[in-house]
């Protein structure tokens, strides 16, 4: 109980520090640090101390844990070597996960200790014996000769011609190879040669013995058994006659794919429930091993390997052999559930045997083959019999044949069937799309930065040379270049040797050899890249920018009513899913719509066709001159009738000194202010009275005068008329003249003065500095 409440409050803690942790990281990096940098030195120099200890930090941690592994820890000095080193790092956390997996299975009983079966407690102490620390350079990649210069049939990597099979002969056919050697269009229209025994695998069933539960038959021990090394013709066909006579068989492969550009099977690895066989494919008669159909394409014998994805493929492309009857274990540990699937899961799992998975990476081409690289040969698949009795018995007794979903052995053996189905197709790059295996368009759209045009011209440019290169050399890209030198290249552009060397790190001798044609390659790609495309439009030609050139001339040549807006779908903005996040948050901008948009639903209102009709139509548009050219018809009169003009009063300040900020805040008040507003249209009604009796006695005067000359009545009459007010000349109503008659007028001029205006101005600054009316207020410190 005390070690119970001590977990707990240690796991309180930790998951404390781990939340305070990630979240001061999210507040520091939302900061400009950058800037904060060239602000102030002390902070980037803290900022270096900080990373520094949690590189040495991280580092500690990881040597830690490879200490119960046989991994090797990667050595984190700077920022780019956490970069560089990210596959060593997720190696390491991955073991430590499925180690923990492993002991909650072990606590909880998934995983139930069983009495060690005939010789298994040997195996274990001899597999125990058989560990060693991490991976020596003495087992990675040499600089061997390439074996495949030795080849009766070497590879050419120039060969863009859809590729066929090896096939001399088809053992068990029920079609022939003639027949079954028809040609299909893959997924991007190009044309490959069909799967020799798709027949047979389609048509495939399985012994009944698959379907039966018995139990399993127990691994002879390591110690009292001895696997056979087969590097001749003759030990070929000895094995052959021995493999006849079974009915299940354990395959698996070893593979090299760093000096070689479509890689090459060094190694494969046969059992049977009496004896282990390691077979030399390196052999320049390798394709000899066809021989090995025989037991490969027999339906009747059973085939067991364990992810048997590549294997399938690689078979094909090197040894020329295919699979029938396949039962792949990695499919039956995913049917059932299991936590792991991995062969490390499955050897641990019923065997309790620890496998050395180190020499995953190791150079399968050395010769001869090291003891201990040897023994982990072997163990691949000296056990996977056993392991596949357990999980075919488990497989049965979580079968229910009447729901198809719960018919759990029959699920793995139809993805057997599918895995089996798979070809080898030819490498073929295009430079131009980028698409297709190998290419660069892969690569820019899991890339999260966005390239500048000459970025994107150095990057195209610099892996198709490095394509280039691996396939005269014979070797991988990776290995001519890896793939961060590759965006190192495109991102700094070096333009001298020594900036080049210093970024191809490590650099290879394909390259070191090539630096100043590289060199030149990256200058003319620069060049080439300010008037070049963009990488947005190449990784989406569809879209609105893309879309716009391609209809640019369409809409110029039609002849249909044009828009003044171009239409566009928002659809074209907008990827159904985040290329960098995938499908990591439940809901985000990637989330599909939950309104139904209709087809006809556009951005823009097409404009109807300009014509002397839409003019015509009283919408207020008839009285424009242009719309009058446009039709060409004369001018016709308007029907209004005339309207009486209304007397109406522009209200005068009251004060003739105010300033003009004084005038603007009266008159918002007056237009606010109800009673002020009914005052004044009081105060217009009197004053329109006056002026229509001043213009009675004016028109009288006139009159009269008219008289006096001789004039006419008629003419007086014409004059009584009231003219219309002629606004353009009446006299300013916020600083009009004063007469002598009118209150407050002057009746005197006063002298001048050329300081009164600098008296009137406005004086805003100083009425906004004024305290109002109200209570002021206090704060405390």
């Amino acid at each position: 109980m005390d070690q119970t409440q001590d977990f707990k409050s240690l796991q309180d803690q930790i998951q404390a520090a781990l939340i305070a942790t990630t979240r001061t990281t999210g507040q520091i990096s939302s900061e400009d640090l950058g800037f904060q940098r060239s602000f102030n030195p002390e902070m980037g120099t803290a900022l270096d101390e900080q990373s520094e200890r949690l590189l040495s930090l991280a580092s500690a941690l990881l040597k830690s844990a490879v200490s119960i592994s046989e991994l090797r820890a990667p050595i984190l000095q700077d920022a780019d070597d956490v970069e560089n080193n990210w596959r060593g790092v997720v190696d390491v956390i991955d073991s430590l996960l499925e180690k923990s997996d492993t002991c909650l299975d072990e606590y909880t009983g998934v995983i139930k200790r069983k009495e060690p079966a005939t010789g298994e407690q040997s195996s274990q102490s001899s597999s125990k014996s058989k560990k060693h620390g991490p991976l020596g350079n003495a087992f990675r990649t040499q600089n061997l000769v390439k074996p495949q210069l030795a080849f009766e049939n070497r590879p050419n990597n120039d060969d863009n011609t859809p590729w066929r099979p090896l096939l001399v002969s088809k053992p068990h056919a029920t079609v022939s190879l003639e027949e079954s050697l028809g040609t299909v269009a893959n997924g991007s229209e190009q044309h490959q040669y069909k799967h020799p025994y798709e027949t047979e695998i389609l048509e495939l069933k399985y012994s009944d013995a698959v379907y039966r539960k018995a139990d399993p038959i127990p691994y002879l021990p390591v110690e009292s058994t001895s696997a056979i090394f087969v590097d001749t013709a003759e030990g070929v066909l000895e094995m052959l006659n021995e493999l006849k006579t079974a009915t299940e068989i354990a395959v698996d492969l070893e593979h090299h794919d760093t000096r070689s550009y479509v890689g090459l099977v060094s190694l494969m690895q046969i059992s049977t429930r009496n004896k282990d066989w390691i077979v030399d494919t390196l052999k320049p008669w390798r394709q000899d091993l066809q021989v090995l159909n025989e037991v490969f394409a027999d339906p009747k014998i059973l085939k067991v390997f364990h992810g048997a994805y590549m294997d399938i493929v690689w078979l094909q492309r090197d040894l020329g052999l295919y699979v029938v009857g396949l039962f792949d274990t990695h499919w039956a540990s995913r049917t059932l559930g299991y936590a792991g699937g991995s062969l490390a899961f499955l050897l641990k799992k019923f065997i309790d045997f620890d496998a050395d998975k180190k020499y995953q990476m190791a150079d399968w081409r050395i010769r001869p083959l090291p003891e201990e690289m040897f023994f982990y040969a072997r163990a691949d698949t000296h056990f996977l019999l056993y392991i596949y009795d357990h999980m075919r018995n488990e497989l049965i007794d979580k079968t229910n044949p009447e729901i198809p979903e719960e018919n759990r052995i029959e699920l793995v053996l139809q993805k057997s069937k599918e895995t089996s189905l798979l070809r080898y197709e030819r490498t073929i790059y295009n430079a131009e799309s980028g698409r297709g295996p190998g290419g660069w368009y892969s690569l820019l759209v899991k890339t999260p930065a966005l390239l500048s045009n000459e970025q994107f011209a150095v990057f195209r440019a610099v892996h198709e040379w490095r394509d280039q290169i691996a396939r005269a050399d014979d070797d991988s890209p990776s290995f001519v270049m890896p793939q961060h030198v590759l965006f190192s290249m495109a991102k700094l552009m070096p333009l001298d040797m020594v900036a080049l060397l210093g970024i191809a790190h490590p650099v290879s001798h394909g390259v070191k050899s090539r630096a100043g044609e590289l060199l030149a390659l990256i200058k003319s790609a620069k060049a080439r890249g300010k008037s070049g495309p963009s990488m947005i439009d190449v990784l989406r030609p569809d879209s609105v920018g893309g879309v716009a050139k391609a209809n640019l001339p369409t809409v110029a040549a039609s002849t249909a009513p044009k828009t003044l807006v171009a239409i566009f779908d928002g659809t074209e903005l907008r990827s159904e899913s985040s290329t960098f996040w995938g499908g990591a948050f439940g809901s985000s901008l990637w989330d599909s719509p939950t309104v139904t948009h209709s087809e006809t639903l556009r951005l823009a209102v097409p404009l109807p066709v300009l014509s002397s009709e839409i003019f015509a139509l009283s919408n207020g548009l008839a009285d424009r001159p242009i719309a009058r050219e446009a039709s060409g018809e004369p001018e016709e009169p308007t029907t209004q009738s005339k309207k009486e003009d209304k007397a109406f009063v522009i209200k005068r300040g009251a004060k003739q000194k105010n300033d003009a900020l004084s005038d603007e805040v009266k008159s918002e008040e007056e237009v606010s202010n109800d009673s002020a507003a009914r005052e004044g249209r009081a105060k217009a009604t009197e004053k329109a009275a006056r002026k229509a009796e001043k213009r009675a006695k004016k028109a009288a005067k006139k009159a009269a005068a008219a008289a006096a000359i001789g004039g006419d009545t008629e003419d007086a009459g014409e004059v009584d008329s009231e003219e219309a007010f002629d606004y353009s000349k009446a006299d300013s109503v916020l600083r009009g003249k004063r007469h002598d008659g009118e209150k407050g007028g002057r009746k005197k001029e006063k002298p001048f003065d050329p300081y009164r205006k600098s008296e009137d101005a406005p004086k805003g600054m100083r009425r906004l500095q004024t305290e109002r009316a109200g209570k002021s207020h206090t704060f405390k410190g």
